[in-house]
């Protein structure tokens, strides 16, 4: 039986005293590919935080590999691209050293960057494009860049399982074939993928599982959600997911810190 990454067991969220998440069961196996949709609002965005344990539950439980999320230990094995980058401290900091910071919970506190780490972050700049930007500040690209940014440090880190969300939002057609064949290939080696999509385009072919989230549960955990085109067969209940949630905020604890 295949290891278990996420499992969730009627996880509730409430925000400013407002019900987001209500009885969420969810389990995520390793090596499944698993798209979240819904509309607005919906809380696929605080479901996947919640799975990582940066939105805390007010009821239930998660589990990382096993673990609740302020035991859990190997951060490494996830890696977490956010709606949008966020750079604090009015320090300008390169693309190369915002794609390294992916490298830190494979690293020793204190111990400087191996050559290993160098050619993890060089690659993961290449997947998506950027190694002729690595020296530019990374607030001066564009949103879809910095998109690419977060991205390639999450692949720096050479995690287990990777948890995107919106990874595609804002950036243009090529970029997202540029994706979906980096996906492909860390899918054939066995990675889990959680992907918060509006829209899932050239990803498509790669989902193997799709949940639906509306009005903070699930509709739909099974085979994903045919596309538009297809809407029309007898019998056919397409759900058509409307504009992503708002922006998550930089991911806490994520590389092991407090």
């Amino acid at each position: 039986m295949s290891e278990t990454a996420f499992a969730m067991t009627g996880g509730r969220v409430a925000l400013d005293g407002r019900p987001v998440l209500a009885g969420v069961d969810l389990t995520v196996r390793e090596g499944e590919v698993v798209t979240i949709m819904g509309a607005n609002g919906s809380g696929k965005s605080t479901l996947v935080r919640a799975l990582l344990g940066l939105t805390p539950l007010s009821g239930g439980t998660t589990l990382l590999y096993g673990s609740p999320p302020a035991r859990f230990r190997h951060w490494w094995r996830i890696g977490y691209v956010p709606q949008r980058l966020a750079i604090g401290g009015g320090v300008p900091a390169t693309v190369r050293e915002v794609v390294t910071s992916g490298r830190v919970a494979r690293r020793r506190r204190l111990s400087p960057y191996r050559q290993e780490d160098r050619e993890a972050v060089a690659r993961a700049l290449d997947a998506v494009g950027l190694a002729d930007r690595a020296g530019d500040s990374a607030q001066a690209l564009s949103g879809g860049q910095q998109q690419r940014v977060l991205i390639a440090r999450a692949l720096a880190g050479e995690p287990d399982t990777y948890v995107m969300d919106e990874p595609t939002a804002g950036v243009d057609a090529g970029t997202q074939r540029l994706l979906a064949d980096t996906l492909a290939r860390l899918v054939s080696a066995g990675k889990t993928i959680v992907l918060v999509a509006h829209e899932l385009g050239p990803l498509e072919p790669l989902i193997t599982r799709g949940v639906v989230v509306r009005e903070g549960r699930i509709a739909h955990d099974g085979p994903p959600p045919e596309p538009e085109g297809d809407c029309a067969r007898p019998g056919h209940e397409h759900v058509h997911p409307h504009a992503a949630e708002a922006a998550a905020g930089p991911l806490r604890g994520w590389q092991g810190e407090p």
